[in-house]
């Protein structure tokens, strides 16, 4: 079988991938396990690869515009045999200031997506659908008032631009597999952290930010604050997760497609003690924490859950992550 990834050249769409390759598998559109023979990348550019570094054979990358209506259709129309990984889209700083791009990329791109999805169920002899798994985020939620937890039964407020697109996108997911045009998925993602490399325009880049910059010995600094709670989650669990979300049989996941991860409940000070106790186990100089408030980024965050009631998720048998230390140590291990 084939497996398209949007997004493929970001950081966990290239991880997505590793785990795939070495994996193997996934269930086909039959609901049996089928080989994984080629995996097509599918993002706006591509990093050059490192020095000795190569493309494995069964991978491919098309650079594309998702929003290319087209282009997305000749990505994914090409087998019948195929599961997408719809990764790509604008973070939410981003659509707050672009608007216009964030309908055309996260909306309209979603939709391509999704449209060329039903395109290879209709143009099949069988009656067998593709999978597709969406990687939406707590961005959904919102309202006036933050409740203590959201649920996959709260009702889809969101209070940002990046969040309303990624709403509308989990809708058009569940009325699609209601329609049986395909059988998709939606993954809805806490803030993923580590990220390696620069911050990005995400309101959430902050999260991130407080373990990246300490552990390369920079101060951070911090435009929340200090006692902000925000679910979190590890960037190995949500590759987990995605493959797992993917591998559900259809009849454990009725009509509501959306399933929010289980994250951890976490503040600035908690990202410092857990620093203080690598530093002193790891024998690393931490930078420190530097308040450097912000009004926009801490606007957007008091309009994001706190914390996740995550127990459907962990009836289906999603991954938990790992304690917040051992997630640090996790990319101790893998970036530093």
């Amino acid at each position: 079988m084939r497996v398209v990834i949007t997004g493929g050249g970001g950081f966990l769409g290239s991880l997505l991938c590793n785990a795939l390759i070495q994996r193997g598998t996934l269930t086909g559109p039959s609901g049996q396990l089928e080989p994984i023979d080629r995996i097509l990348l599918v993002d706006r550019h591509f990093r050059e690869p490192a020095t000795g570094q190569s493309t494995p054979k069964i991978v491919t990358q098309k650079a594309c515009d998702i929003s290319d209506r087209d282009a997305v259709f000749d990505a994914i129309e090409s087998s019948n045999e195929v599961s997408i990984f719809h990764l790509a889209s604008m973070v939410s700083g981003e659509c707050e200031e672009r608007f216009d791009d964030a309908i055309r990329i996260n909306l309209l791109g979603g939709l391509n997506i999704f449209e060329a999805a039903r395109s290879v169920a209709k143009k099949s002899s069988s009656p067998l659908r593709p999978r597709v798994v969406f990687a939406s985020s707590i961005a959904c939620f919102g309202g006036d008032t933050i409740p203590d937890h959201f649920s996959d039964d709260s009702k889809l407020l969101p209070g940002t631009t990046y969040g309303m697109t990624k709403a509308v996108c989990e809708l058009l997911i569940n009325d699609c597999s209601r329609k049986r045009f395909f059988d998709g998925r939606s993954a809805r993602l806490p803030t993923v952290i580590i990220r390696p490399g620069k911050p990005n325009a995400a309101a959430s880049s902050w999260a991130s930010g407080m373990f990246r910059e300490p552990l390369n010995g920079e101060d951070c600094l911090l435009p929340v604050h200090r006692e902000q709670r925000h679910p979190m989650t590890g960037y190995k669990t949500v590759i987990d997760s995605l493959i797992f979300i993917h591998e559900i049989p259809e009849e454990q996941l009725g009509r509501d497609r959306g399933i929010g991860l289980p994250a951890h409940q976490v503040t600035p000070n908690m990202a410092e003690q857990v620093l203080r106790e690598i530093a002193q186990s790891h024998g690393r100089r931490i930078g420190e924490f530097t308040d450097a408030f912000d009004s926009r980024i801490q606007g957007i965050v008091n309009g994001w859950p706190t914390a996740i009631d995550s127990r459907r998720a962990e009836k289906l048998g999603l991954p938990m992550p790992p304690p917040l230390k051992t997630i640090v140590e996790q990319y101790i291990q893998d970036f530093l």
